[in-house]
């Protein structure tokens, strides 16, 4: 099995990760932009760790505006093998309250914006998201975070919606009642997509901040409100990328496929490929494209 290297893109609230050994901030270069922000090195437990702050260092980039192609194509040049998406999330579930991790497991994805691909005209491919995330990466996520004392739910349906505003009461009542989702952000999408295409193993920890806007005794979205459980959200969320990283010493299985799946996606004969996209591809589809 290849070396583990653990990839952590951290969400509001998470902006940075102590305790790294030879800690360096690097500049990463890639085919499609600039990624959010440098990226931050070293090594943590034992093992090797590329921290990148999604929404920049500062909060600067907004859902919408996010490189996401440029994210995952940086973590991949760095040599990640496993992605822990962290990012906070509104909750449609009464038992998963504000504080709370889930562990998703589904998405729906409601964005419109560009970039959800590596590959388009020149070079086309199909990846398959019926499962979208790496299942042995989660339940070791969801055991680092057990161990913070936090409550956690494996499992959940994550609805990505458009930002930057929040939802309207009767899009959270059609998601929660109609939908059968279970929480919802503004990030995870395309970014689980896009991992998926650079056969990365990736899971997602959603931090529960608020009842979005459908509860009865909770009202609309509130910033503020968010802001305090985000501070002790960004605490659980470091010690529990901390345990993690110990768990992974020994490397991590993987029942989904996440390494190969790109194996029989590339649907472009050989000689159609567009020689400049295939160079773009080179980090994310190397493996295949030669």
């Amino acid at each position: 099995m290849a070396a583990v290297k653990l990839g952590v893109i951290g969400g509001s609230g998470v902006y940075d990760i102590e305790g790294l050994e030879e800690a360096s901030w690097v500049t990463v270069s890639t085919p499609w932009g600039d990624p959010s922000d440098q990226v931050l090195t070293g090594r943590l437990g034992g093992t090797p760790l590329a921290f990148l702050p999604r929404h920049g260092r500062g909060h600067v980039h907004s859902p919408s505006d996010l490189p996401y192609r440029a994210n995952i194509d940086a973590l991949k040049q760095l040599g990640v093998t496993h992605v822990l998406s962290v990012s906070a999330c509104g909750s449609f579930r009464e038992e998963m309250a504000p504080g709370d991790f889930v562990l998703v497991d589904q998405f729906i994805d409601r964005t419109i914006r560009g970039g959800k691909s590596f590959f388009t005209a020149g070079c086309v491919a199909h990846v398959s998201l019926a499962h979208p995330i790496c299942a042995e990466l989660a339940a070791l996520a969801a055991r680092a975070a057990r161990g913070t004392g936090v409550r956690v739910h494996e499992g959940g349906t994550y609805l990505a919606m458009e930002g930057p505003q929040f939802s309207s009461l009767a899009e959270s009542h059609m998601y929660r009642d109609h939908w059968g989702a279970d929480v919802i952000g503004m990030t995870n999408m395309p970014e689980a997509k896009l991992a998926r295409e650079a056969e990365l193993h990736y899971a997602s920890l959603a931090m529960v901040t608020d009842y979005d806007s459908w509860h009865p005794d909770h009202g609309e979205v509130d910033v503020t409100a968010i802001r305090k459980v985000l501070a002790a959200n960004g605490a659980n969320a470091r010690a529990t990328v901390a345990a993690l990283a110990g768990l992974l010493e020994a490397g991590a299985g993987c029942s989904t496929g996440c390494a190969e799946a790109l194996d029989y996606a590339i649907l472009t004969a050989p000689e159609k490929r567009d020689p400049a996209l295939v160079a773009k591809l080179a980090t994310v589809a190397g493996r295949v494209l030669g």
